[in-house]
């Protein structure tokens, strides 16, 4: 799945409101962009999308039945 079929997954089933998939997008959107992009600014870029995983935290906990 590219980035283009994962964004229309998320339009399609109104999942913009899901932090992860967004960040997933966001990852794949970057990997796709690799070859054209400096080692530098990919690791920036890459460690900027962890650390907006990262402070997702564990949100689902007690809901994950309604979330996922």
């Amino acid at each position: 799945m590219d980035s283009t079929e994962l964004a229309q997954y998320v339009e399609a089933t109104n999942s913009i409101s899901k932090p992860w998939l967004l960040v997933q997008l966001r990852l794949k959107k970057l990997q796709e962009r690799q070859e054209t992009i400096s080692k530098s600014d990919y690791a920036e870029e890459l460690a900027d999308i962890h650390q907006d995983l990262m402070n997702l935290g564990e949100w689902w906990l007690g809901i994950e039945d309604q979330v996922f």
